[in-house]
């Protein structure tokens, strides 16, 4: 049995794709910023987000997540993206942003489950049992169960970035849409990071979509990639197919490929 929302709209379109985006255009202050851009995601799909500086990857989030206006479709199980009530938007797609920065001293737990709003009963609806079951599975994938009742402004950049991640986690959304999420974090933080979000794509149901700078990442977590050049799309596909020597360099105006092979040197 399909698992269907309050307004009748079915989570997951069986055989269809989980985001279709077609001929997707963003102009700002007269200048077009995304051209004409088309693809998919798939269920257990990690898409990768590629390109330059300015090429348009972020916003391409924000014309999907309806901050920016487009022209072209935009469609979520088959459905018009604009169609779609916000708060059964927020529990179909999930978004996290590069940095956060908490004003309160909320603890991790209430942060964490701020992203259960929209599964949520009213404005003022208590927790569930459902809810608090979600809320600390997030909180242990994601490491920080053992920091439940600390305050979030006590937190390291990576341990806050983890309890965001946590509360879209509790989310429970199909597609989540990273914009750089690792973009301030160590090595160590990156790892940790992609590996929980790579090992939830693989679940029923769920797909992530990243905009990331660091090749390396791409070909170690991505299914596919979209790499992107002044607003369009110069290659998609596999990741190996997409991030070959060629297209690197065309897109970035340097032998890529050799550069990074001169770097491994340093580590043999």
């Amino acid at each position: 049995m399909a698992d269907v929302l309050p307004d009748g709209m079915e989570r997951t379109v069986p055989g269809g794709a989980m985001l279709d985006v077609r001929n997707l255009s963003v102009q700002v202050n007269n200048r077009t910023i995304v051209d004409g851009v088309t693809f998919c995601v798939d269920e257990n799909d990690f898409l990768m987000l590629i390109g330059p500086n300015g090429a348009g990857k972020s916003t391409l989030i924000k014309a999907i997540m309806r901050i920016y206006g487009y022209t072209g479709r935009v469609l979520l199980n088959g459905r018009d993206i604009l169609s779609i009530k916000p708060k059964i938007l927020a529990s179909l797609v999930g978004v996290l942003a590069q940095e956060h920065q908490p004003l309160f001293p909320h603890t991790v737990y209430e942060v964490v489950s701020l992203g259960r709003y929209a599964h949520m009963r009213g404005l003022f609806g208590a927790l569930s049992r459902e809810d608090k079951a979600k809320i600390e599975e997030a909180l242990a994938i994601t490491g920080m169960d053992h920091m439940a009742d600390q305050s979030v402004l006590t937190l390291s950049g990576g341990e806050l970035q983890r309890v965001y991640l946590a509360q879209l986690l509790a989310q429970d959304p199909n597609l989540l849409i990273l914009d750089e999420p690792a973009n301030h974090l160590d090595i160590k933080y990156q790892i940790t990071m992609f590996d929980i979000i790579k090992k939830w794509s693989k679940a029923r149901g769920k797909a992530v979509m990243a905009v990331v700078h660091d090749l390396n990442t791409a070909f170690c977590y991505g299914t596919r990639a979209l790499l992107m050049n002044e607003g369009k799309i110069y290659a998609q596909g596999e990741v190996p197919r997409v991030l070959t020597r060629e297209n690197l360099q065309a897109v970035y105006s340097v032998d890529v490929a050799k550069w990074m092979a001169d770097l491994m040197k340093h580590w043999n």
